[in-house]
């Protein structure tokens, strides 16, 4: 098979990028060479490729899903929030700056061509390139300046479906008022409509399915059922309530009690899916003091935003809520920008341009921020277990004289240390790597001294996070082979072969 087609969706979150993953992981396990694209994503979560270039989580998760090895080009151009109206903008998986919305629009023309490059190189060592949209392809007002939705399937020659989500209500308006808002010349590469998230009896939709498709002549391939426990590597926010898949503890264990800080600039949080799949352990967001409670671990997790969200934190009083937890016996985790606070001091003429900011001062470290962003994959060992992780930052922290490295890092960069643990007590830990707890002896061990701090035996299930992941790209595979018509999609497919 050799061919192509683009997923476009009437909202954000409409269910793309888990659609994507499952045409990926469907056509791989068929022995088709497949890879996924999406030409812009703007997400706080990102990946790291084996090259050291930045790309969107969801596009990692997708080459995963199809078998192959992730890469800059199947998402050139990643946008991560600053601010309200503020984005760092990477292109190729190097950060260009910091531009305000209006800047990046007046900026997306020149980036077209690089765009349709990239797609056009995967499309040449690939059989089947599946593309993704972002939010809606029918924004009216956006596009003139479109780089990654229908622009790039017309001028890739793609055909088009769109997905709506009928579980928010309203998906025959959505679908229908998206191809009636197209242009006429992007209407006809809408080729096929998927229900996404329905709940009850599919014959109910019989009559609307007609009707929808008499009134503006495409086609519904599928109605694909709402699935539960689906959202390991979540691009944005919006999936952080959903469910994470998780087993049964051990009838012999005590729960642990996991408090992550919520932050407005929360990045990377997929840190915590390896946690929330582990039997016995609860894992929640929380955005006050009140709401802290008396968890067994708190986590300050990644952030795009260091210094403004160390304000929020304090604003909040959340950092005398978690210090007074601290001195109960709650161990303290930051990571990365989480890892930052805690130091003393952190001087910031990049990110926040607010120079010298005093930090929490519970770890004896200092970040200094830099205008290299560092992008690279580690390994090493911490706790005496391997740990697999990856670096996405700006900020370099040094420890001072009462503070003692945590991670032992060696390959291809050097042998060095990171992260650093508060010698008074060990209260406190701190690392600026990233995706630990995917390594199912790290985060046993790791959870079963959080357990023995407070007390607690907690014994680990054995769950495998790299299983539990691969169950999620199987499970979106068999809802695609289940409910599309894959005869109609298989001739979509064609028809977006290069001619």
């Amino acid at each position: 098979m050799r061919g192509g087609l683009m997923v476009c969706g009437t909202t954000s979150d409409a269910g793309k990028s888990h659609l994507v993953t499952g045409l990926c992981r469907m056509l791989a396990r068929q022995g088709v060479r497949v890879a996924p694209f999406k030409a812009q994503n703007m997400a706080l979560n990102s990946f790291v490729t084996p090259s050291g270039h930045e790309i969107g989580r969801a596009q990692g998760a997708q080459a995963l899903a199809a078998l192959a090895e992730p890469e800059v080009t199947m998402n050139p151009i990643l946008l991560k929030p600053t601010g309200e109206r503020t984005s760092q903008v990477i292109v190729r998986g190097e950060p260009v700056g910091h531009f305000s919305a209006h800047e990046y629009h007046e900026m997306k023309p020149a980036l077209l061509d690089l765009v349709l490059e990239a797609l056009a190189d995967l499309r040449s060592r690939y059989d089947v390139v599946i593309v993704e949209g972002a939010g809606s392809p029918a924004e009216i007002n956006l596009l003139d300046h479109d780089i990654v939705n229908l622009r790039i399937a017309f001028e890739s020659g793609l055909p088009a479906v769109v997905v709506g989500d009928i579980d928010r209500g309203g998906v025959f308006a959505a679908l229908y008022g998206t191809v009636a808002l197209l242009p006429d010349h992007y209407r006809p590469l809408v080729r096929g409509f998927l229900i996404n998230k329905f709940r009850g009896d599919p014959a109910l939709l019989g009559s609307g399915i007609a009707d929808l498709q008499r009134r503006c002549g495409v086609p519904t391939l599928g109605v694909l059922p709402f699935l539960h426990d689906v959202a390991l590597d979540a691009e944005d926010s919006l999936a952080l309530a959903g469910h994470r898949p998780r087993a049964a503890a051990p009838a012999v264990s005590d729960s642990l009690d996991v408090a992550a800080i919520h932050f407005p600039r929360l990045s990377n949080f997929t840190d915590l899916d390896a946690l929330a799949i582990e039997p016995g352990v609860s894992v929640r967001l929380v955005d006050s003091a009140t709401a802290l409670g008396s968890p067994d671990l708190v986590i300050l997790p990644g952030t795009k935003a260091t210094v403004a969200d160390l304000e929020w934190l304090r604003a909040r009083r959340l950092d005398e809520a978690i210090a007074e937890q601290r001195r109960g016996g709650t161990l303290v985790l930051g990571i990365c920008g989480g890892y930052q606070m805690l130091g003393r001091h952190i001087s910031d003429e990049v990110e926040s341009k607010r120079g010298e900011v005093e930090a929490l001062g519970w770890l004896d470290v200092t970040t200094t921020f830099g205008a290299r962003k560092i992008t690279r994959q580690r390994r090493g060992i911490a706790m005496g277990r391997h740990v697999g992780s990856y670096e996405i930052r700006h900020g370099t922290t040094e420890r001072g004289a009462q503070a003692a490295g945590w991670v032992h890092l060696d390959d291809v960069y050097g042998t060095e240390g990171d992260g650093a643990v508060d010698l008074d007590d060990a209260s406190v830990l701190g690392t600026s790597l990233h995706g630990m707890f995917e390594e199912d002896g790290f985060r046993a061990t790791f959870l079963t001294e959080v357990g023995r701090r407070r007390g607690k035996s907690f014994v680990p299930a054995g769950v495998s996070f790299a299983a539990a992941r691969e169950s999620q790209f199987e499970r979106l595979a068999d809802l695609i082979e289940g409910h599309v018509d894959r005869h109609a999609l298989d001739h979509l497919l064609a028809e977006g072969a290069l001619r």
